[in-house]
């Protein structure tokens, strides 16, 4: 009676120590501490609909561009490799499921007598299963799923990234496009200058140096289309690799026929935890990280195992050994005494790790913000860039019109005036151009730095 108190206490003092082990996991305070103060003033945080809650159906509706995203999300090797890392991580789940389970052998031999013909057989079977007093098993299972949930945020963040490169690809090709129709006027305004300088040169009444000067402006423009026509190629052929095709031509819109909401809304700096895949595979590895350090500390207590053995013999015999889990148990309540060192070593290193973790996790989402407030602030800009862009081809235009008119009724304009306020327009166009390509830049990299595209 008293060796069965003794146990009895041994028993309760081992499990209340072991309480420790059984901990879920919870996030860690200090991680997101000042966390409402992510996103700068400017940015005005709100709890309207973020714009990453948008399908990218609905912020990306240029149907030509929809159609590339979808070959991407289909095709586009990373994203087949993630998805099959994600099939990995769900059976190794299911592998330490099974662990719950006792396991059972089978394990028939026989011999044949070469002396007197003899035979002999037998069958033997065995079975064991381990009993999770300590949460060796259990903390193993959660760090499989813990790796299965990273698994699965490397594949959102990489349907993300698919989605905002297609997107980003697809748009500076409009941009080159733009350009191309912008330089062709350039070289075409040379052009007519350069006929209209041959025609007075024969005249008398222009001289060859202007002439030639002309002509290497001519060539120039010439030149920079050229330039340009083959990054368009370059840049339609990088697109076409990306989502899976041979390179073609790509059928596409306008840059002026693109159409994106007049106001962005970025939500509370928090729901980065929910919608950036980057950020929370950083908390599932903080989470695998914590129950790592649980499995650390489960090493200090034993494995207690119940297996037991039974037999056939050609003789008809039977053994049976349902004592043999003592034996088991015995050693596994040893094993702890002589690993200790070892094991408070990997407890300090799970310890440090799980520390590491949690700094991991917080620079994840200060980065997140970073990318955020920069995304917020290069569209905002553009937008100032394009307002007073556009005003000044507006006085350019003007400018370019009253020119042309004294050309035609005073002397003392001529056409190389028209030309340089002519020059001066098509600069303009361009510069309304980049601002634009910028505005739009500006709202996929806030799509994606607000963890838009991952469903």
């Amino acid at each position: 009676m008293n060796m069965l108190r003794h146990t009895l206490i041994v028993f309760a003092a081992v499990m209340l120590a072991s309480c420790g082990i059984y901990t879920n996991y919870e996030r860690p305070a200090q991680a997101v501490a000042d966390m409402d103060s992510l996103y700068r003033p400017e940015a005005r945080p709100d709890t309207t609909r973020s714009i990453a809650t948008l399908r990218w159906e609905e912020l990306f509706t240029d149907t030509c561009l929809q159609q590339l995203i979808r070959q991407g999300l289909a095709a586009n090797a990373d994203l087949a490799v993630a998805r099959l890392q994600v099939e990995e991580a769900q059976a190794t789940l299911c592998q330490s499921k099974l662990a719950y389970l006792p396991s059972v052998q089978l394990e028939p031999t026989g011999t044949l007598s070469s002396f007197d013909g003899q035979k002999t057989y037998s069958v033997g079977a065995s079975a064991s299963w381990e009993i999770d007093l300590f949460g060796k098993l259990r903390n193993s299972k959660r760090q499989a799923l813990a790796s299965l949930l990273a698994s699965d945020a490397y594949r959102q963040a990489m349907q993300t990234q698919v989605v905002a490169t297609v997107a980003d690809s697809y748009y500076a090709l409009l941009m080159l496009d733009e350009q191309i129709r912008i330089t062709e006027q350039t070289a075409e305004s040379w052009r007519e200058y350069v006929r209209s300088l041959s025609a007075l040169m024969q005249a008398g009444q222009a001289d060859r140096a202007t002439l030639a000067q002309a002509e290497a402006s001519r060539l120039a423009a010439e030149s920079s289309l050229l330039s340009l026509q083959q990054q368009a190629i370059e840049q339609e052929n990088a697109l076409c690799v990306f989502v899976g095709l041979t390179p073609r031509r790509l059928e596409r819109g306008t840059m002026d026929g693109q159409q994106f909401p007049s106001h962005l809304s970025v939500g509370v700096p928090l729901d980065l935890l929910a919608r950036r895949p980057d950020v929370r595979q950083a908390e599932v590895k903080l989470m695998q990280a914590f129950y790592a350090a649980n499995s650390a500390r489960a090493a200090f207590y034993p494995s207690i195992t119940l297996s037991g053995s039974a037999g056939w013999t050609n003789n008809g015999g039977t053994v049976a050994n349902p004592g043999a889990w003592l034996l088991q148990a015995v050693g596994s309540l040893v094993q702890p005494l002589f690993n200790r060192g070892q094991n408070v070593a990997n407890l300090r290193i799970a310890k440090a790790q799980q520390e590491e973790a949690v700094l991991q996790f917080r620079q994840s989402l200060l980065d997140a913000g970073n990318e955020v407030n920069n995304a917020l602030a290069q569209w905002q800009t553009a937008r100032e860039r394009i307002r007073l862009d556009s005003g000044q081809v507006e006085q350019l235009t003007i400018t370019l019109g009253d020119t042309e008119l004294l050309m035609e009724n005073s002397a003392d304009t001529n056409y190389l005036q028209v030309l340089t306020a002519r020059q001066s327009l098509l600069s303009a166009q361009l510069s309304v151009a980049s601002a634009r390509y910028d505005e739009i830049q500006g709202v996929i990299e806030l799509y994606h730095a607000l963890g838009g595209g991952s469903e």
